[in-house]
């Protein structure tokens, strides 16, 4: 079989860790989200706050395509939106396939490879027009450049994540801080929940939701998302492309 067009290539990321060459990348096989995995982020939201482990249903999944990820520091004003916000995350990227049949979670941490900091970029009056019509929100989530994302680090090197802090600077004032043991569902537990959806692989990158202040971002604003002890991502935004 012979392509008719050329193939893009594989989306990869910078990895960092101790004994890796200064080369070292992950080559990316889907991006999968999570929404409202933090309590006081669902609250600002005005979606329903679960009140114990119980009652937190199910998790909320979206995806966005592996070209979004960007790991420049200019990252350009999206079209079609006045209403651009940021979201810091915690991304984990896995390294081995999950087995046939739903992951139990107490095998699920067997396969992340590392984790990175990234931002989920929402165009919030894209997706809020769609989630009054009761439509698909995709192009509130999906688009060029929606996906910044620091290099990876192999977890070998970061040990256990416990109550790291999740913090987003722009402009160099603090807009969102959260730490990780205030996840709704933490990283085994999402594992497993994807597991009964998807085929989980290695390449896979999960962006696990964001604490409460998401706000708008506007050309010339310069952001530092930090995942403590961990990873950190620079950048600024640029005007749009015309």
């Amino acid at each position: 079989m012979s392509d008719v067009v050329a193939a893009a290539p594989a989306t990869r990321i910078p990895v960092r860790g101790q004994g890796l060459a200064a080369d070292a990348a992950f080559p990316v096989h889907r991006v999968y989200c999570v929404g409202r995995n933090f309590a006081d982020h669902a609250r600002e939201m005005g979606a329903a706050v679960p009140t114990s482990t119980a009652d937190r249903g199910r998790p909320t999944f979206f995806l966005k395509p592996t070209d979004a990820l960007d790991t420049g520091e200019a990252v350009p004003y999206p079209p079609g939106t006045t209403d651009l916000h940021h979201e810091v995350e915690l991304v984990v990227a896995l390294g081995r396939d999950a087995p046939a049949g739903v992951l139990a979670v107490e095998d699920a941490q067997a396969l992340v490879y590392g984790y990175a900091v990234g931002l989920d970029l929402t165009r919030r009056d894209l997706q809020a027009q769609a989630k009054a019509k009761g439509l698909p929100w995709d192009t509130g989530k999906s688009f060029d450049h929606a996906a910044p994302i620091s290099a990876i680090v192999p977890a070998a090197d970061v040990g256990e994540l416990g109550a790291r802090a999740l913090s987003l600077e722009v402009n160099g004032e603090l807009r969102q801080r959260g730490t990780l043991d205030d996840l709704v569902w933490n990283v085994p537990e999402i594992l497993h929940e994807l597991s009964q959806l998807y085929a989980l692989r290695a390449g896979d990158l999960i962006y696990m939701g964001t604490p409460a202040g998401v706000a708008a971002l506007q050309p010339g604003d310069r952001y530092r998302a930090v995942l403590e002890g961990v990873a950190e991502l620079h950048g600024h935004i640029t005007p749009p492309r015309l």
